[in-house]
């Protein structure tokens, strides 16, 4: 019991952690705008960390871009308008999700494309196997010729007979 406890108040921080990144003083007082503040703030990515949302973490650049995002949010900018400001700021990297465009297309095409190259380069493996004389067959299905098996049957009955079956 004593180490279950043990255990257990190690890893309790660690379950909590994501929701002390954002400290009480940062939170509004208007609802709508803190929830609109946590929204885009779950959108960007903490310059430091890299794979963590601003939100989410605990360095002290992710508070002041939570802080900026605020500020941006109480003088009247749109969602769209803080993203753009901080893009504009610190480039698309900021963004966890980036945004569809031209110069990302590689970026967002490269996972069908590297898909494709797999299961092609599948088939040509297997088309070449067939060919030279490796038959893709299902597990079980290869039959052993008259000589393989009187020769299995050999090296078993020569087990059997030394005591190991």
């Amino acid at each position: 019991m004593r180490a279950f406890l043990a255990s257990l108040l190690l890893w309790l921080p660690l379950l909590g952690a994501p929701a002390f990144a954002v400290a009480p003083d940062e939170v509004l007082d208007d609802p709508a705008l803190e929830e609109r503040a946590r929204a885009l703030s779950a959108e960007l990515r903490c310059m430091v960390c890299q794979n963590q949302s601003i939100d989410d973490s605990d360095a002290p650049l992710a508070k002041d871009l939570r802080v900026l995002v605020r500020e941006r949010l109480v003088a009247g900018d749109t969602d769209g308008q803080v993203i753009d400001y901080l893009v504009s700021r610190y480039g698309e990297f900021v963004l966890l999700k980036p945004r569809f465009a031209w110069h990302t297309l590689g970026l967002w095409a490269a996972g069908p494309i590297a898909l494709v190259a797999g299961i092609i380069a599948i088939v040509l493996a297997l088309r070449n196997r067939s060919r030279r004389g490796f038959p893709v067959a299902a597990a079980g299905s290869a039959k052993l010729s008259e000589g393989e098996e009187e020769r299995l049957k050999a090296l078993l009955e020569k087990r059997d007979g030394d005591g190991q079956g």
